[in-house]
């Protein structure tokens, strides 16, 4: 007789946003290798039990409680609410794999009640590792659970350091589109709005992550993501536009050799092979046609358009809390941006500000590093 391996059980969480509706995508794809046994939403209960009904999962979770009174969940499924919920799932029973892809900081509780369970973490929310890096990987380390990245370009980092050692790296390049105005002239950005923000040229993302494409606080993010999960200095740590996005990262080695991983821009490719690893499968969507690349572009990014990398790099290299008042600033400022109260060039200069107000000290707990997050918020919203 034949054995069959056993389908690797799933907890979703962020199942109706975007890197969630790729995530169905990819079960659906695979329903012989993976099966769905857990999904959350912040709020949208009617598309969260429609993804219930269609996978069968009995153990769902809200965010927002005021959310579960809106749609009657069916008979089967067990709701739980509120941020308990969501910590709840993220250590269901019998779960293999939690992928995180909560926008924002509220996924860092569920993430590391994954990791103390002794579930591999699937993590496509970058702020995780910008809060609270060195508590996430001493949790992984001490469960002996494996962390599996999501986001594109570390995933990429991630294939080409395969079978390598960390020691004979000497540089990690990540690269970036561009966002929504990297062929803007540079006065027009003054007067960019939400709309011009979104409208990405090759990722369909949610609306924070695809503003701060555009400003490329997202690759300051995930410079910083990279430091903790692949355990390397500052300095290591580089971005390169990019506007195809065929090429997502590089790594260079001391004999000066470079590995590049390539796929078309679509998230099945990274969380596929985040839900799979270390097997691999047909892929959800078509592969890369070669024949039809015409080129592929790099270019130095201007940090002077950019300013965002710049601070990004600057939090990167202070350490301690500065990453994550970074990135609670950029959240506030994002925001607000979104909401019509700040324009486009205020969201550098909130971020910028805060920076200097909070003192960004060595946090010695997760509670320092929540504090310093929270007056982080405080001090961002002070400027609008």
């Amino acid at each position: 007789m034949t054995s069959h391996p056993a389908k690797k059980r799933v907890v979703l969480l962020g199942a109706t946003g975007s890197i969630g509706e790729n995530t169905l995508r990819v079960l659906r794809a695979h329903p012989d290798k993976l099966e769905l046994v857990g999904v959350a939403a912040h709020r949208n209960a009617e598309k969260l039990f429609q993804i219930c009904s269609e996978f069968g999962v009995c153990h769902a979770a809200l965010a927002d409680p005021s959310a579960a009174a809106t749609v009657r969940p069916p008979a089967w499924v067990q709701l739980q609410t509120g941020a308990d919920g969501l910590t709840a799932l993220a250590a269901l029973p019998g779960a293999d794999i939690v992928l995180v892809a909560i926008v924002g900081t509220a996924g860092l509780a569920p993430a590391l009640a994954a990791l103390a369970a002794g579930k591999n973490l699937a993590l496509a929310s970058k702020e995780i590792l910008v809060l609270a890096g060195q508590f996430v990987m001493a949790a992984a380390r001490a469960s002996g659970a494996k962390i599996l990245p999501v986001d594109s370009e570390h995933n990429a980092v991630f294939q080409c350091l395969a079978g390598h050692a960390t020691a004979d790296v000497r540089r990690v390049t990540l690269t970036a589109s561009g966002g929504a105005f990297r062929d803007w002239p540079a006065d027009r950005l003054a007067h960019a709005t939400p709309a011009d923000a979104l409208k990405h040229p090759n990722w369909a993302m949610g609306p924070k992550v695809t503003v701060d494409s555009a400003t490329l606080a997202n690759k300051g993010l995930e410079l910083i993501e990279a430091s903790w999960l692949f355990g390397l200095r500052p300095e290591q740590c580089h971005a390169v536009l990019h506007p195809q996005s065929i090429v997502h990262a590089l790594v260079e080695f001391t004999d000066g050799s470079v590995l590049a991983q390539l796929c078309p821009p679509s998230m099945t490719f990274p969380i596929q092979h985040a839900l799979l690893h270390p097997t691999r499968a047909p892929g959800t969507d078509a592969p890369l046609d070669l024949t039809r690349l015409q080129s592929l572009e790099f270019r130095p990014v201007d940090e002077t358009r950019f300013p965002l990398l710049r601070l990004a790099r600057a939090a990167m290299l202070a350490g301690g809390a500065a990453p994550a008042v970074f990135n609670a600033a950029n959240e506030i400022a994002v925001a607000a941006f979104l909401a019509g109260r700040l324009p486009f060039l205020g969201i550098a200069s909130v971020v910028e500000k805060t920076l200097e107000a909070v003192q960004p000290s060595a946090p010695t707990d997760l509670p320092a590093v929540l504090a310093a997050d929270a007056e982080a918020r405080r001090q961002a919203s002070a400027q609008l």
